[in-house]
């Protein structure tokens, strides 16, 4: 006998909730039916999936392992009931998209009217994360696609190209690398370098592309966002990246900013749309690329 998708639902939610009641609430059964069908699957599998407490619930190796597997096949379930409700008519039904934070604000005000003209039956999510979390929910099955930008590790995933977005350097007006026509990277790191928070790509993409390393100290400086990170240049704390993507949509319309690229050869960040390897929304995947490829003239092939 085999378990059912049930019960590896139950397990899966009580693996993220770390109760029996909670996992009952998100599952919309009541707490015996929950533990019922937990008990059942440890019949099937031979084994105790879970240890049993009054204060908590922790995974056997057995439960751990059949999470991760749990995981996969919940997922592909629900790509087969969302593959069959679009049959023959893409991009249509619930479709959830992550977007990182350094792409989201400047991309999307351009692309979501197009899409929804283009396919009125679509609902969309929409997700805004940073990258390491947003490609562990496309690995879980809790997106469909995410835009994010390359290098990254793309284990599990598939991906289409959207385009290369290319790196500049920001820097206060009046400022001594405000007035050439480009600035070499390694003055940068002369001065005081801005950067965003660890944890969001762009960071690293930039430090890379310039062979540089992120300062240290305490007293250095770290922006949470983009639009912090241009108010933080503005205001005379120190020089930084910006991207031409959030250039071209007005961020460092400012005339406190000065804007410059880098004389070394162009750095750039390749945007993808990523989605889990053997996805049945592989093909709405492309289709999403070629749109934002159509939609978003700032990123050059």
């Amino acid at each position: 006998m085999l378990p059912t998708l049930r019960q590896l639902q139950y397990l899966k939610l009580l693996a993220e909730h770390g109760s029996f009641s909670r996992a009952a609430e998100a599952a919309h059964v009541s707490q015996p039916a929950l533990s019922a069908g937990i008990q059942e699957l440890e019949r099937t599998l031979g084994a105790p999936v879970v240890e049993r407490s009054r204060t908590q619930v922790i995974l056997t190796p057995v439960g751990e392992e059949a999470v991760r597997r749990a995981t996969e096949v919940l997922a592909g379930a629900e790509d087969l009931v969302e593959a069959a409700r679009s049959a023959g008519k893409p991009l249509s039904g619930r479709f959830r998209l992550g977007v990182i934070p350094t792409i989201a604000p400047f991309l999307l005000p351009r692309v979501l009217p197009v899409l929804r003209r283009r396919h009125p039956d679509l609902r969309l999510y929409l997700k805004e994360d940073l990258t390491p979390r947003l490609v562990s929910a496309l690995k879980a099955g809790a997106l469909d696609a995410a835009v994010i930008a390359l290098p990254y590790d793309l284990t599990g995933l598939a991906v289409a190209p959207m385009g290369q977005d290319e790196i500049l350097a920001a820097a206060p007006a009046g400022h001594r690398l405000a007035g050439g026509a480009a600035i070499d990277p390694r003055e940068l790191a002369r001065d005081d370098l801005i950067l965003l928070e660890d944890g969001h790509c762009l960071r690293d993409h930039a430090l890379a592309a310039c062979n540089l390393e992120a300062p240290k100290g305490e007293d250095v400086f770290a922006a949470t966002s983009l639009h912090t990170l241009m108010q933080m240049v503005g205001s005379g704390l120190g020089v930084s990246f910006v991207p031409r993507m959030a250039v071209e949509a007005g961020l460092a319309d400012d005339e406190r900013v000065a804007v410059r690229p880098l004389s070394a050869k162009a750095p750039v960040r390749e945007i993808v749309v990523a989605w889990r390897a053997g996805s049945s929304r592989a093909a709405e995947g492309r289709m999403l690329a070629e749109l934002m490829r159509e939609t978003t003239t700032p990123l050059v092939a």
